[in-house]
């Protein structure tokens, strides 16, 4: 432990401890899931912590990796659906949001004015309410074959369409964020490179892209935490197993009752569906961090 100078002893004993519990709070559920993802006895109902369960293996491990739920689809088939859908979103959300942003960062059109006020409104609806529209919009996107009518593809039961519809609701949140901190860049910058020849694109990807790293990676973070984590429109427009995400797939696991939920498999899927997001925020910890803090001490 560390104590910090100038703070009386007993405030520095209160504070420690509040850490302390704190960090408990945090940590106790994931202790309690892998835990119980390595307990091979499948309790009907989890009612015990035993960090070191006996008989503890990996059984559950590589019985979801093989095939997690009755469906005829693997792990790394999920995986994959789960992993284009949230990295399309992503990239799709910060390539548009950067140029929305820019625009209405730099430039002084006729519009501009009622189109931020309908960007903001649009991020201020839940994106729970858009279901039933884009349900509607993306299902008369479809192609059939001439000569037997059957559809061979249709826009909303596809990840195309899922992705296209998680998109449209990460763009307004992409816009204002990269806006934001587009504002603080010095317009001096963009003006000196002006006068040295710089060209409108070699403004734009030389100048403004490079200082604007912490926000594209905090925006790219939160768009692919949205797009790895979403179920609800997944579930309500996909009915196909080949298209099945990871989210669906581990909702597939519960029952109507507790005792129905194979729990050692349902944690040992969790802990699997959430590790690849915590690898991807410690690879751009670095620029997340300075992200979330820009403007913080302007």
């Amino acid at each position: 432990m560390t104590f910090e100078k100038g703070l009386p002893f007993w405030k520095q004993i209160v504070l420690q401890a509040l850490a302390l519990l704190v960090a408990f709070t945090v940590m106790f559920p994931i202790l309690w899931i892998v835990s119980m993802s390595l307990d091979p006895r499948n309790f009907s109902r989890p009612t015990e912590l035993t960090l070191i369960p006996p008989g503890a293996s990996f059984d559950a491990y590589l019985k979801v990796m093989d095939k997690p739920t009755a469906n005829p689809v693997t792990f790394t088939e999920l995986a994959l659906n789960q992993l284009k859908l949230a990295g399309g979103v992503s990239l799709f959300a910060v390539a548009v949001g950067i140029l929305a942003a820019y625009s209405f960062s730099r430039f002084d059109f006729r519009g501009r004015r009622s189109l931020m006020l309908t960007v903001i409104t649009v991020l201020m609806l839940p994106s729970i309410a858009s279901i039933a529209p884009l349900f509607v919009l993306l299902n008369r996107a479809s192609f059939s074959d001439p000569e037997s009518g059957r559809i061979i593809f249709n826009l909303r039961n596809s990840l195309w369409g899922v992705g296209l519809a998680l998109t449209s609701g990460q763009l307004p949140f992409a816009i204002w964020n990269l806006k934001g901190y587009l504002d603080t860049i010095p317009r001096e910058l963009e003006e000196a490179a002006r006068i040295d020849g710089a060209s409108p694109n070699q403004l734009f990807f030389l100048i403004i892209l490079p200082l604007a790293t912490p926000a594209l990676a905090v925006t790219a973070f939160l768009s692919f935490l949205s797009g790895w984590t979403e179920f609800a429109i997944s579930w309500q427009f996909l009915n196909q197993p080949k298209d099945f995400t990871l989210a669906m797939s581990l909702y597939n696991m519960t029952g109507p009752f507790s005792s129905d939920v194979p729990w050692s498999k349902f944690a040992a899927m969790a802990l699997l569906v959430a590790a690849p997001v915590a690898v991807v925020y410690l690879l751009a910890q670095r620029w997340i961090v300075s992200g979330l803090t820009i403007g913080s001490v302007k």
